[in-house]
């Protein structure tokens, strides 16, 4: 699976606007890529609950643990499902609210300066072979698309807001992540 960008927008994603966004500060583009894991309600899978959530309509009363999160605005650039399906909220161009209280190298405020991926899972159960195969291609798009994102450059959500996030957990298999990454990005470069 190879990603196109077009005004950071992935043509091969489905489209699912969010509202909650915003520009990035003047002349800041993307560096950093964080990876997060969401499931709504917790530990369930394939329903439109996410979608909903970022869309600001998620319906509060569905289910009991949504009164925890009740009122909350929010959004990620992608989320990309158990099955490999690639959805897109917000351009990658724009501030998604996906990092909240954050601070990277010194630099607070995340959001302003990353792009967000949400993996559908959560933190004790295993990540997707879709997800696995999807991931490290996107991550290569991206990192195609704006020279700043390296390698280096690739945390988890824990690694931002730690003590108060620990996804994607350690359920991801980072080693399996980066390998494939890696591989990609060697043979773009052997075709450059």
């Amino acid at each position: 699976m190879s990603y196109i960008l077009a005004d950071g927008w992935i043509q091969q994603a489905r489209h699912c606007v969010s509202p909650n966004c915003g520009l990035r500060p003047a002349g800041v583009e993307p560096e950093l890529l964080v990876i997060h894991s969401i499931s709504l309600p917790p530990g369930c899978y394939g329903g439109d609950e996410i979608e909903r959530l970022f869309s600001n309509c998620l319906d509060w009363e569905a289910h009991p643990y949504f009164q925890t999160i009740r009122g909350l605005q929010v959004s990620a650039h992608l989320l990309l499902r158990r099955c490999g399906e690639l959805v897109q909220f917000v351009s990658t161009d724009h501030r998604a609210w996906h990092a909240g209280r954050s601070c990277w190298r010194g630099r607070d405020n995340c959001n302003d300066f990353s792009i967000g991926i949400e993996l559908e899972g959560s933190e004790d159960e295993a990540y997707t072979d879709a997800q696995y195969r999807s991931l490290p291609a996107l991550t290569a798009a991206l990192m195609h698309y704006y020279s700043a994102l390296t390698p280096e450059r690739i945390v988890g959500h824990c690694d931002i807001a730690p003590g108060r996030k620990t996804d994607p957990g350690p359920a991801f298999d980072w080693q399996r992540y980066r390998a494939s990454l890696a591989t990609i990005l060697a043979t773009i470069g052997e075709q450059a």
